[in-house]
This record gives structure tokens, sequence and C-alpha cells, in this order.
């Protein structure tokens, strides 16, 4: 009896390391993703007095950020229109960049490139790349179409407002001669489409081609120019502020949220420590860039507060869910991974598209920045100081 149970020890230690030595690698990742997160460097309660910290000082940062601009628009110094408020933005507009490029797209594809998914179709095709393209292109369809829409509501309310306040006897003079006296050359009205329809009516028509011609003639460095340049603004303060910071809003609150349950799901005090650091790093950025948007676009005060509180919160709160859901919560589950891989790519698509097109095309190929050589020189050193400093920050989160 005790020799038939030797043999069947000796078959049973024999088949162990056969297993292993058929396919180690199969049945190490398999171990891996089963486990979840490494117990190493663990320490639970270590981990959850942490993720408070993590909670108030993201929380901290991110108010911070977004408030300075909605607060300080009023002041001269911190105005939207100054050129220390540019330069700031170019800083926290290469923050968004990196932001994009290096952390939520490398983590995009390091979730969906993981060996604990299975190889169809997820080996098969480059998923990361794919989907933060289409991100980037959708980005850009509801950029447009919003755009649009929001002009339309604001030439509608203009027109509206303008007929209001004009007298009856005198209101198709004062909508018609204006436009009618600045068509002499060949091109077309500020607002006018192709049918000849006006979307500009009144003075304000008058007041916006003549802008126009200013700013596409020669010298628009000048003194002259430069008269003009608050009337351009006004325009821009618009539909397009509008979007953009709607967007952009919507964009940084959906990697928010992926950043803040990976925190909250983590037990690993070794793996919060530096994600605290970074992160009210990059919340303080992002919320500076989205403040100066919101600031931009002349939202009510009672709007502005909501979207700054919503950028505020998104983060904390998903740190909250993660620590609710972190007994239970594996990581390494195809499930999580691919939920974590679509979102981060798709949030790197949108912010990348936004960094570029809206924050830093935007500002660096304005007429603004191609007149002053030293805003230009501050401006660039600033966008690659935070491309850079956000890169750098991927070493330790």
């Amino acid at each position: 009896m005790d020799h038939g149970n030797q043999k069947k020890k000796e078959s049973v230690l024999q088949v162990i390391p056969e297993t292993m030595a058929s396919s180690p690698s199969s049945l190490l990742t398999k171990i891996l993703c089963d486990a979840g997160e490494s117990e190493l460097c663990r320490d639970d309660s270590a981990a959850f007095l942490l993720k408070f910290v993590a909670i108030a000082s993201i929380l901290l940062a991110g108010a911070a950020g977004v408030a300075i601009p909605l607060i300080g628009k009023n002041r001269r110094f911190l105005r939207t229109e100054g050129n220390l408020f540019v330069a700031a933005k170019a800083f926290a507009a290469g923050v968004i960049l990196a932001t994009g490029f290096v952390h939520m797209l490398a983590g995009g594809t390091e979730a969906l490139t993981n060996p604990c998914l299975p190889d169809y179709p997820w080996s098969k095709f480059p998923f990361p790349g794919f989907f933060a393209m289409v991100a980037a292109l959708v980005t850009l369809l509801v950029d447009f179409m919003g755009t649009q829409y929001y002009e339309r509501k604001q030439q509608r309310n203009e027109a509206a407002s303008e007929a209001a306040v004009v007298e009856p006897g005198r209101e198709e003079t004062a909508v018609v001669l204006p436009v009618a006296g600045e068509r002499v050359n060949d091109s077309k009205v500020f607002g006018e489409e192709d049918g000849g329809g006006i979307h500009i009516v009144g003075i304000r028509a008058h007041a916006a081609h003549h802008r126009h011609s200013h700013s596409n003639g020669h010298g628009t460095c000048d003194g002259h120019a430069h008269g003009h340049a608050h009337g351009n603004h006004d325009v821009e303060n618009g539909a397009r502020h509008v979007v953009v910071s709607q967007i952009l809003e919507l964009g940084i609150v959906s990697h928010s949220i992926i950043i803040g349950l990976s925190l909250g799901v983590s037990q690993s005090p070794c793996t919060i420590r530096p994600l605290i650091a970074a992160l009210s790093f990059h919340q303080f950025f992002e919320g500076f860039a989205l403040g100066g948007c919101i600031s931009q676009a002349e939202f009510r005060n009672k709007s502005a507060t909501v979207m700054a509180c919503f950028f505020a919160l998104t983060t904390p709160v998903g740190i909250g869910v993660g620590i609710a859901v972190a007994s239970s919560f594996n990581s390494h589950s195809p499930g999580a991974l691919v939920t974590e891989g679509i979102l981060d790519s798709l949030s790197a698509g949108i912010l990348v598209y936004m960094a570029l097109v809206d924050l830093i095309a935007a500002d660096f190929l304005s007429k603004r920045m191609s007149c002053n050589v030293r805003l230009q020189v501050v401006s660039y050193v600033m966008l690659f100081l935070g491309a850079g400093l956000m890169s750098a920050l991927a070493i330790w989160a």
C-alpha cells in the first residue's frame, strides 16, 4: 500500500516539471493572470491611507488649476488676453499632448497587448492606434458640428437682439446698408454663405468685415492692425470656445475616470506614492487649460462652476470607486484589460486632437503670435517644457 502511494507521488512530481518544461511561459502567464496584482510591496492598510492622501492632493490640484483662469480673468496679470496666460496655456497644452501620446496611448497599448488576453483578435490587429484614430476623427466631426450649431444659435440671438433695439422705421437701413457698402471687392463679407445669406447682420457685420479686411492685408503687425485685435477676439469668444471647452472636458474626464480607478484598486504603496505626485501635477495643468477654455467661452458663472467642479471631482470619485471594488477587482482579467485599453486609446485620440488642433495650432498659428517674437520664443519653450516634464513622469507613473 505504501509502495503504491510512493509511486503515485513520484508520478505527480514528474508531471509538474514536464508541464513547466513544455510551456513555462504560458503557465507563468496563467498564474499571474489569475492572481491579479503582484504581492510585491503589497500593504493594504498603508495603501488605504495613501489613497485618501491622493484624493485630497488631486482634488486640491485640479480645483486650483481650473479655478485660476476663472477667478483671474478679471485680474490684469491673469486675464486670457495677456501674454502670461498664453505662455501658461502653451505649457498646459504640452502636458495634455504628452498625456495623450506617452501615458494614455502607451497605457492602452499595454492593456490591449497583455498576454492575459486571448490571441484572437487582440494580437491580430493594432487596436490601440485604431481606436485613437477613430476617436480623433469623431472628435473632429463633433468639433465641426458643434461649432456650426453654436454659431447659428449665437447668430440667431444676435439678430433677434439687434432687431429689438433698432427702430422699426430704420430696421432695413441698419441691416442692409453696412453690408452693401462693404462689398467693393470680390471677397465675401465675413459670415456670408455662398448663396448670399448673411449670418451676421447690422453694425456687427460691418465691424466684422472691417476687422477681416485688416487681418488679411499687409502690415498686420502695425499699430492699426493691433487696434482691431480685440474685436476679432470677441468673435473667437463665441461658438468656437464653447465647443472646445466641452470637448476638452469630455476627453479629460474620460481618462480621469480610468486613472482614478487604477489608483483606487491598487494595494501597493510603491505604485500609489509616485502616482500621487504625477496625477496632482497632471490634474493641475489639465485644469488650467480647461479653465482657460471655459473662461474664453464666457459661460455664465453657474455653468462655468458646474464644469469646473465636474472636472475637479472626477479623478477623486474614480479613486473612491476603486477603493470600493478593490477587494473583488482583478486588474488582469480580460474584461478589465479590454475596458481599460479601449478607454485609454479613445482618450489618447481625443487629447492629442484637442492639444494639437484646438490648443496649440489655435494659438501658435495666430496673428498675435506671429507678430510677437518674444511671445513666440517663450511659448515654444513652455510648450516643450510641459511636454517634456509630463513625458518624464512616465518613468515613475
